[in-house]
């Protein structure tokens, strides 16, 4: 055998390293301060044994250290602990049986332990502890400054005791494993319900932004301390990095993290790789150089620092066809356990359900802007006209990507007049617009060039659509505007469609009626024009049902609001600034909105 002491080295024990033992170990719970119950045990070896020093003494890989111990001299007392090179303990879990030493002194085995000298121990008995599998955490152990010959009857009741005591370790694990198994129930359970609502969770916004945003609250602190997610463009390289941390007051280094990190990922990164590979990558342990080597900025590894990393892992973000178009990054601090499999297998789902939703989110917003795009190139440029001031503003439901049928139109008649001109046909979406660009066109080429009162016109629209067979049930007021004193006079019948609102100079509101049937019914009915006209100062404003109409509420309702907030803006406030206004009160939108005002210059 192997001798500690000065200038000797001793031979490495393997037990002392063992990682089954070393958990057991550490699912004590226990450590170098003092604990009742093992006290107690300390205490009792002392009074029945006659001896002056008793220990509950545990042995990890470094050191042994007492949650029981009575008699110890000064400073280790204090400190509950020492190293290995004053360890007899150490043996007794190396042989897993007693180690009885009449004068330790005589055995090779100890002769030069530094126990015998800074500790006083020349007679020793250990009996081993140990957990429900039978390996042996350390000693209970009676200690004497002199030569000693140990009784069978103090043996057996050191044996005695040592059971004992290996019961309450034994409890202390069971809690521990029990309070452990609890904890792995409810994180199980909180996962499948985070899970089960994550879809949900998800697919409620059609916006990337919201929805990764959401996807990192979800994740934090369920899964991990912190997270990162990081969305590539279509070339593969990272666009966009976002991240949640559990601390709020960390959200400034993580903010300055995310930022760094979308141009800062070195050739070593293991969110390059998995972005790369398509494979998820788990670091169960893990710290500041795995930052290091990953990245090109050295302020990245002193914000990791802040932020706290123990371990992490990162799994791809998939799309359809198993395209990779992100990776998910969860981090946990020092203090929290260590990923594992399982997490390895949620984070995966995540990532599934995470592609799903951007690629979703991507999607949509590719079609939003197609239809955008196609709706506004259907919206006239205003003309200008002198005398008049015109303010148009057209608004798609948020919540949808179709085109609609809401339009407005406004243009000048060879001798100057103005026709101007809103509608709506029903339904949102391709074949709804395709029909309102039928019908804004009717109506041009219906009213150019002639100078019929608008009941005929629209009447004339009537039979054009019944007539070319242009499949759409439509609403709409159309008006001709001309100069009339310091004013302007207008015309305009209704079919259908809201009525024009009137907003007097002074400030008055006040409802033009007069509405008709739809357009494009299978029977024409007859038109009724109507006219008022417009002082200098005044507003007419034409607009689609959008803006009135709410699921919640009747239309008369929306329409009394939207006369209280024209009341209450009051007539000086510039056409545009008004339509802005108007769009912008119209909260909960459920339909397009199109506005058209004129006012009399």
């Amino acid at each position: 055998m192997s001798e500690d002491g000065p200038g000797r080295t001793a031979a490495p024990i393997p037990a002392l390293t063992d990682p089954e033992r070393l958990r057991s170990l550490d699912e004590t719970r226990l450590d170098s301060v003092p604990d009742e119950a093992f006290d107690r045990f300390a205490r009792l070896v002392g009074d029945l044994l006659d001896v002056p020093v008793a220990l509950v003494s545990l042995v990890d890989a470094e050191r042994q250290f007492f949650p029981g111990a009575t008699g110890l001299p000064e400073p280790w007392a204090a400190r509950r602990e020492t190293p290995l090179s004053h360890s007899f303990c150490q043996h007794v879990v190396d042989i897993e049986v007693p180690m009885v030493l009449p004068d330790a002194r005589l055995y090779p085995r100890v002769r030069l332990n530094l126990a015998i000298e800074d500790l006083g121990v020349v007679a020793y008995a250990g009996m081993p502890l140990t957990d429900l599998d039978g390996r042996v955490l350390g000693s209970l152990c009676a200690i004497d400054s002199k030569p000693r010959a140990w009784t069978k009857e103090q043996l057996r009741t050191l044996g005695d005791l040592a059971a004992a005591c290996s019961s309450e370790l034994r409890l202390r694990i069971a809690v521990r494993s029990a309070d452990e198994a609890r904890r792995r129930a409810e994180e199980a359970h909180d996962r499948l319900a985070m899970l089960a609502g994550m879809s949900e969770m998800l697919g409620g916004t059609l916006d990337v932004s919201t929805a990764v945003d959401r996807l990192a609250h979800a994740m934090v602190p369920l899964l991990g301390d912190w997270c990162l997610i990081t969305l590539v463009d279509p070339a593969g390289r990272p666009r966009t990095v976002s991240g949640v941390h559990r601390d709020p007051e960390r959200d400034a280094d993580l903010a300055r993290f995310t930022a760094l990190l979308t141009t800062g990922l070195g050739p070593e990164s293991l969110i390059r790789s998995v972005l790369r590979s398509g494979r998820p990558v788990m670091r169960g342990v893990a710290g500041l150089d795995d930052v290091a080597r990953g990245t090109t900025r050295a302020e990245l590894v002193t914000l990791a620092e802040r932020l706290g990393i123990s371990s992490h892992l990162t799994v791809p973000i998939t799309a359809a066809g198993d395209r990779v178009i992100g990776a998910v990054t969860l981090v946990n601090r020092p203090g929290r356990r260590g990923f594992d499999a399982s997490d390895l297998r949620t984070a995966q789902d995540i990532g599934v359900r995470a592609g799903q939703a951007v690629g979703n989110s991507r999607l949509y917003g590719e079609q939003r802007h197609v239809a955008e795009v196609l709706q506004h190139s259907m919206l006239p440029a205003l003309p200008a006209v002198p005398g008049i001031e015109l303010a148009a503003r057209y608004l798609p439901a948020a919540d949808r990507v179709e085109v609609g049928g809401d339009w407005y139109d406004a243009f000048v008649q060879p001798d100057g007049e103005l026709v101007a001109a809103i509608g709506d046909v029903a339904g949102h979406d391709i074949e709804a617009a395709a029909s309102m660009g039928q019908l804004r066109n009717l109506v041009r080429g219906n009213a150019y060039g002639r100078d019929d009162p608008v009941e005929e016109l629209v009447a004339n629209l009537d039979r054009a659509i019944g007539g070319l067979r242009v499949p759409t049930v439509a609403t709409a007021v159309l008006a001709r505007v001309r100069p009339h004193g310091d004013g302007l006079r207008v015309c305009w019948c209704n079919a259908g469609h809201p009525p024009p609102l009137l907003i007097r100079a002074d400030g008055t509101v006040s409802v033009a009626e007069g509405r008709g049937p739809l357009l494009g019914l299978a029977r024409p009915p007859r038109r009724t024009g109507r006219a008022l006209t417009l002082a200098p100062g005044d507003t007419l404003l034409l607009h689609t049902d959008g803006l009135i109409e709410r699921r919640d509420q009747p239309i008369d309702e929306g329409q009394a609001e939207l006369l209280a907030h024209l009341a209450a803006a009051g007539s000086g406030v510039p056409l545009s600034l008004l339509c802005d206004r108007l769009l912008a009160a119209a909260h909960r939108r459920e339909d397009d909105v199109a506005l058209l005002a004129l006012r009399a210059g």
